[in-house]
């Protein structure tokens, strides 16, 4: 019987990793160690899934082809934290989930885009406070009057753009390589003219060396001053020092995080005793009354969570019979 193993498991994914298990005749291990750490779980396993946002130890490879594993998929749409060219050095495919339910991380956008729009964040800090005031400058916009900017119209970015379509909202678009069938939904112009234009703009792009630093200082400087920003793509993609900056500077009204630079430190860990001393640009972040931060959860719904199971898993039958995965990083 083919064994897989899978590392950085939750509960919450154990009733489709079962299910998959049953329907497919294999034996799935599962561990919540990172992979760095379950290494030695891989001897006498065929396949092995991971999931993980910091990097795998580079010691890692060379152990999986000594074990004799051919691949590794990542259960995630990101890839960064596998070294490629190392996996392939020691012959190991890789494989992502590129696909997963686009709709849970653009249904969370969107959520996030009504918040900044109806300045949910002030009232939140106020009524916490007892203070159930309201103010001139608090007054919102209507969805259906608004200009959105999505950066990246790729599954995401796409769902998201019809989304707001239909509720009535001005869609621009950026991307490298646009969509023809997005047009009519999405008015595709440059970067800079999205900027200048959105009342919010959500970002919907891979990390990759093009992505990474994609908003700084001089793009902030070209967003009204009523802007808000949405990130749930990847924490790098915006250099969060110049957002502090800009926020502070009223370049920009706030920030909808979902994914941030440091969260790798904070992310899933409890830090109601610790603080956030030693990840000082997420402690000044999480300080700030116009940023809304979430611990990397646009993706976490039930229908992504059993597609990023199964995607990954079907990709691991794939490449142990011998066939190609559609999933496969070059």
């Amino acid at each position: 019987m083919t064994k897989i193993l899978m590392t950085s498991v939750r509960d919450d994914e154990q009733a489709a990793i079962k299910q998959f298990a049953q329907e497919h005749d294999v034996e799935i291990i599962t561990t919540p160690k990172l992979i760095d750490d379950a290494v030695d779980l891989t001897a006498g396993v065929d396949g092995l899934v991971i999931q993980q946002r910091s990097p795998v130890d580079p010691a890692v490879y060379p152990q999986l082809k000594a074990n004799g594993l051919k691949q590794i998929a990542t259960r995630t749409a990101g890839f960064d934290m596998v070294d490629i060219q190392a996996a392939h050095d020691n012959g190991l495919t890789v494989t992502n989930v590129p696909a997963y339910s686009p709709r849970s991380v653009a249904e969370h956008a969107l959520m996030q885009i009504f918040r900044l729009l109806r300045k949910s964040y002030r009232f939140d800090t106020q009524v916490a406070s007892g203070d159930f005031r309201w103010f001139s400058d608090e007054q919102a916009l209507e969805i259906h009057t608004a200009t959105i900017g999505i950066i990246g119209v790729g599954r995401i970015g796409g769902t998201l753009a019809k989304l707001l379509k239909a509720l009535g909202a001005r869609v621009l678009g950026f991307d490298v390589q646009p969509r023809e069938e997005m047009r009519g939904i999405v008015d595709y112009v440059s970067k800079e003219d999205l900027l200048k234009q959105s009342d919010v703009v959500s970002l919907h792009v891979d990390l990759n060396p093009s992505s990474t630093g994609l908003l700084t200082a001089a793009d902030f400087a070209l967003m009204k001053p009523t802007a808000g920003l949405v990130n749930a793509s990847r924490g790098p993609v915006v250099v969060t020092a110049d957002l502090v900056a800009a926020l502070k500077d009223h370049q920009l009204a706030a920030a909808a995080l979902d994914t941030f630079e440091g969260e790798n430190e904070v992310v899933m860990t409890d830090r109601r005793e610790k603080g956030l001393a030693d990840v000082p640009l997420v402690e000044e972040l999480h300080a700030m009354d116009n940023v809304i931060l979430t611990p990397h959860i646009a993706f976490f719904t039930n229908l992504a969570v059993k597609n990023m199971v199964d995607f990954a898993l079907e990709d691991v039958l794939l490449i142990l019979d011998g066939k190609p995965s559609p999933h496969e990083i070059k």
